[in-house]
């Protein structure tokens, strides 16, 4: 009897120095599935993670759960979802900041944007807002080129060092030979709460944070960075304002490099028809947001290529981040 002991507990031993058997990929998802989002609660990346997360865990049959993981301008969790295992159960919301322009002037950034990552699909494309306060003595670029003129100091903030909001304004002030000083906040949901709250005048937000505060009169928007938002059509482009800039911006699905075929796909599907769900879509419009599905594969040449656009923009604006 001590004998069969001993070699019971050798085989426990044993089993359990053995990696587990990985999942069939053909089964996948068996359980819950983490969607890791680098962005506070409450703000747009946030608001577009949640609602693609109900509705992509009814077509895969299993939930997704939301785990918010901030700093470091979304680097911070996009470089633990890097670093997750690459099994299915770890899945990301990723925008300009995080996948394109972080890669484009960071050059210490801890994850390769292209290689640690499986493209799942685009979301969709946005702008950045220029807003401010409803009492700001601007309402326009040119306007607002005239407030400078006159010496006045004016701060804007950010949700971060690096970010797309940061990287706006610098394209605004390389252009227009205006001065601003920036203050970057941790995080757009703690940006958007002192800009209602007064402690901060102008800012630089994300489509989905902005939308709803410009719509019901919380605040007011000078310019759309990027393309002219469907939610808020009546605000001019920096192009439309004699500002030379009209690149788009995308938000896509991400999981670490690896994922099985069958993984991707699946995920990649599940995407789709979120995308393709009228209330969804109506949502995401409302945030600002114009859905726009481009398949994985497509999408990581998409982000390459823009990468490398965009260091040739960082470098002309004289945009460094050390």
């Amino acid at each position: 009897m001590k004998l069969r002991t001993v070699t019971l507990s050798l085989l426990a031993l044993l089993s359990a120095a053995l990696p587990a058997r990985a999942e069939d990929p053909a089964a996948y998802p068996t359980h819950k599935i983490k969607m890791l989002l680098p962005y506070a609660a409450g703000g747009g990346g946030d608001v577009i993670g949640r609602l693609l997360a109900d509705k992509m865990g009814k077509t895969l049959g299993q939930g997704v759960y939301i785990e918010n993981h901030t700093g470091a301008a979304g680097t911070l969790g996009t470089q633990m979802v890097a670093a997750a295992p690459n099994d299915g159960y770890t899945i990301t919301v990723g925008g300009m900041t995080t996948h394109v322009l972080a890669p484009a002037i960071y050059p210490k950034l801890p994850y390769d944007s292209i290689k640690d990552f499986t493209t799942i699909g685009r979301i969709g494309t946005s702008s950045i807002m220029l807003v401010a306060t409803r009492d700001f003595p601007a309402n326009d670029i040119k306007s607002l080129i005239a407030l400078s003129k006159k010496g006045e100091p004016i701060q804007y903030g950010s949700w971060g060092v690096g970010s797309t909001g940061q990287f706006c304004a610098e394209i605004l002030m390389q252009q227009t030979g205006i001065k601003m000083d920036h203050v970057p906040f941790n995080g757009i949901a703690k940006l958007a709460g002192d800009l209602l709250g007064g402690h901060i005048s102008l800012a630089t937000l994300d489509m989905a944070t902005a939308t709803p505060l410009v719509k019901d009169g919380s605040i007011k928007a000078l310019a759309a960075c990027g393309e002219r938002s469907p939610s808020l059509p009546d605000v001019a482009t920096y192009k439309e304002q004699g500002v030379p800039f009209d690149r788009s911006l995308s938000w896509a699905m991400y999981g670490p490099a690896g994922l099985a075929p069958p993984i991707a796909q699946k995920l990649s599907a599940a995407l789709k028809d979120a995308l393709g769900d009228a209330e969804v879509k109506e949502k995401l419009l409302g945030l600002g947001i114009t859905p726009q599905y481009v398949p994985g594969d497509e999408q990581r040449d998409i982000n390459a290529r823009d990468i490398a656009a965009w260091k040739q923009v960082a470098k002309d604006a004289g945009i460094e981040v050390k």
